[in-house]
C-alpha cells in the first residue's frame, strides 16, 4: 500500500506539478472536473495543488473557447468536460425523461423554436417564476435536451438546444456499460489502487452497474484484484516489483478535489466534530489523516480547529508545515484558532505559505 500511495501522489502530481500537456490528460482522467468546494463561486474548475502553471486562467481560456463545456453528470451536480468526451459522459450520466413535466416540455418547445434564451427571457414569455424554471431546466440539461452555454464566469447565460449546439454529437455511440468501462480505467490510472466504494463515492453511480464494469474488465485481463480492491494488470507487476514511499508532504484539500471525493464515504465519517462543517481533508504524506473545521463565510471563514490522527509527537513536530498547508487554501491573513483542540498563541503571520 505504500507503493500504492506512492504513484498515487506520482500520477496525480502532487510530488512535482504538470505542465500544459501533461495537466490536459490529467484534467481528462479526473473529470467532471469541478471549481473550489464553497470559494469558486463562478470559477473555472481547478486541479488544486497539481498545476506548473495558473490552471484556473488556463481553463477560463479553455471555457471561452469551448475547450470545456458544462454538463449536469454526477448526481446531477455541474461539472465540466473536454467536448471530445461528451458521448462518454452522456452514456454514463444521461437521465432520460419518460413522460415530461408541463413546464419542462413548454420550456424545451421554446427554446427549440426561439433558440438560444436566459432564464430572464423565458419568464417573462412564459409567466412562470424563476423558482419554476430553473429546476425544470435542470431536468432538461440531465436529459441532454437542452445545453447551458457558460464561456464566462457571468450569471447571464444563454440555455439553447442540445442537438443545435453539438449536431455532431452521437448520445447512443456507448451504453452505460462501456461508458463505465472506459471511465473506470482512467480512475484506476489516478489512483493506482480503487475500490467499489471508492468508484461510487466519485461517480455517484449505481454500485451495481460499477460491479459489472469492473467484472468485464476483469474477464477481459485489464483489471486485477490487489489488498481487497482493483489495480491496472500493468500496475500489479510494477506495485510489486517497486519499493517506494510517498513523498513527505502536507496538502490540504477542499471537498471538490478528485482524491477528496473520492474517498468521501468514510472521510466524514472518520474525522467527527461538533463545528458546523469539515472545511479541508489533510494529506498527510499520501494519505488522509487530518482535517481544518470550522464555518464556512462569504469572506474569511471560521478556521476553529485542526484534528489529526496522529501520534502525538508527530503532530507536535509537523505543526508549522501543517499549518502552513491549510493557510495556502483560506489565505495567510485567515487565523487558525486552535490545534488539536489548544489554542494558537502565535500570530498567522508566522506561518509562512509553503511555496
Amino acid at each position: 500500500m505504500r507503493n500504492v500511495a506512492a504513484l498515487r501522489m506520482e500520477r496525480q502530481y502532487l510530488t512535482r506539478r504538470a505542465d500544459e500537456i501533461e495537466y490536459i490528460n490529467l484534467y481528462r482522467d479526473m473529470q467532471p472536473g469541478q471549481n473550489v468546494y464553497w470559494n469558486g463561486f463562478g470559477d473555472p474548475p481547478g486541479l488544486t495543488h497539481r498545476a506548473a502553471f495558473d490552471d484556473i486562467s488556463f481553463n477560463r481560456r479553455r471555457q471561452e473557447s469551448h475547450a470545456l463545456i458544462k454538463g449536469r453528470f454526477a448526481g446531477g451536480n455541474l461539472g465540466w468536460i473536454v467536448p471530445e468526451d461528451l458521448e462518454l459522459f452522456a452514456a454514463a450520466f444521461a437521465k432520460p425523461i419518460d413522460k415530461f413535466a408541463p413546464r419542462q416540455l413548454a420550456l424545451l418547445e421554446l427554446i427549440e423554436r426561439e433558440g438560444p434564451l436566459n432564464i430572464q427571457l423565458m419568464k417573462e414569455m412564459t409567466g412562470m417564476l424563476v423558482k419554476e424554471i430553473t429546476p425544470a431546466l435542470h431536468r432538461l440539461q440531465e436529459a441532454f435536451l437542452i445545453y447551458e452555454d457558460q464561456p464566462d464566469g457571468e450569471w447571464d447565460r444563454a440555455w439553447c438546444p442540445f442537438a443545435e449546439m453539438f449536431p455532431d454529437v452521437d448520445l447512443t455511440k456507448y451504453s452505460r456499460h462501456e461508458a463505465l468501462k472506459i471511465l473506470l480505467q482512467r480512475f484506476s490510472y489516478r489512483h493506482v489502487r480503487f475500490d467499489v466504494k471508492m468508484a461510487k463515492s466519485f461517480y455517484l453511480l449505481p454500485e451495481r452497474d460499477i460491479k459489472a464494469a469492473i467484472a468485464s474488465l476483469m474477464d477481459e485481463n485489464v483489471l486485477m484484484e490487489a489488498d481487497g480492491g482493483y489495480v491496472l494488470r500493468e500496475d500489479y507487476a510494477l506495485l510489486r516489483r517497486c519499493a517506494a514511499a510517498p513523498q513527505s508532504a502536507v496538502y490540504a484539500m477542499h471537498r471538490n478535489d478528485f482524491l477528496v471525493k473520492s474517498n468521501a464515504h468514510w472521510l466524514k465519517a472518520r474525522f467527527t466534530h461538533a463545528y458546523p462543517e469539515t472545511l479541508y481533508y489533510l494529506l498527510i504524506d499520501g494519505e488522509f489523516r487530518g482535517a481544518a473545521v470550522g464555518h464556512f463565510r462569504n469572506g474569511p471563514n471560521d478556521m476553529e480547529d485542526i484534528i489529526l490522527h496522529l501520534p502525538q509527537e508527530e503532530a507536535a513536530a509537523r505543526k508549522d508545515e501543517i499549518l502552513r498547508a491549510v493557510h495556502i487554501l483560506c489565505g495567510k491573513n485567515n487565523p487558525i484558532k486552535r490545534y488539536q483542540g489548544v489554542e494558537i498563541e502565535c500570530s498567522v503571520g508566522e506561518h509562512t505559505p509553503i511555496r
